[in-house]
């Protein structure tokens, strides 16, 4: 099955409506996900290991190995030069790892140094802002996304939205333990407004399938690295079972459909 781009969702106004106002959906949710005070719990609440589970299923059931499918048309379409991406497709979702990978890093380390000044637990400006302009850029991705996934149809929509609620969820819990009240007064609200933006953009332009899956792979690599780097390390004691029952009802519904 290859990774076809949605036109339809460009054709049928129904389904462009739809997508929009499920942009505006996931807007909400950086908007709002911190009214949802159970979820600051220690030890880590349970519905936010589910939305990690869900998140990593939908990644591991159908974003890679649509991935997989797709690796002859990245081949045709960037000729001999770089037939390597044939097989190497995954060094994209590589990529997206280091990247955010290096982003939590950087903030890591900022909170040290500001501990160490005695000017709190929170990162330094200069990586508040290069944090939420990364994730502006992740964000505007997804919105795109809404309108060109790989594979077109209001099913594949719902389970897109969905799966990305839930993330938006869980990404917004290790932003505010990062930034603290700098992301509930500036971050939330570039992070919702990316969404549109890249809406917007999607529904200005539309790409090649191969451009589609290379920014899939890309996604699947951030989305992998931003569930772990929550629910691993010791002090968020993390709900195992939460997770995996996330990760197996999601994975089962995706199969069934």
């Amino acid at each position: 099955m290859e990774i076809a781009v949605a036109e339809t969702s460009l054709s049928s106004p129904e389904l462009l409506i739809l997508s929009g106002l499920l942009a505006v959906g996931l807007a909400l949710v950086h908007l709002f996900s911190g009214k949802l005070r159970f979820l600051d719990a220690t030890p880590r609440s349970l519905w936010l290991s589910i939305s990690s589970g869900v998140s990593v299923a939908y990644v591991f059931v159908h974003i890679l190995p649509e991935l997989s499918a797709a690796q002859a048309t990245i081949k045709q379409a960037v000729g001999e030069g770089l037939s390597f991406l044939e097989h190497h497709v995954y060094l994209v979702t590589l990529f997206g790892v280091a990247v955010f990978y290096g982003l939590e890093r950087t903030a890591k380390v900022s909170r040290q140094r500001n501990q160490e000044a005695g000017n709190g637990d929170v990162t330094e400006a200069g990586i508040f802002w290069l944090h939420i302009a990364s994730f502006a850029v992740y964000n505007a991705l997804i919105g795109y996304l809404l309108l060109h996934r790989e594979e077109p149809g209001v099913q594949s929509l719902f389970l897109f939205f969905f799966a990305m609620a839930l993330h938006f969820i869980v990404n917004d819990k290790g932003l505010r333990d990062n930034h603290k009240s700098y992301y509930d007064r500036v971050g939330r609200w570039i992070l919702a407004a990316a969404i549109i933006v890249g809406w917007a953009i999607g529904r200005g332009s539309e790409i090649h399938e191969a451009a589609i899956a290379v920014l899939f792979a890309f996604l699947a690599g951030g989305i992998v690295l931003n569930v772990l780097k929550e629910e691993l390390p010791e002090d968020r004691e993390s709900r195992f079972w939460g997770f995996a029952l996330g990760a197996a009802i999601y994975a089962s519904l995706l199969v069934a459909v």
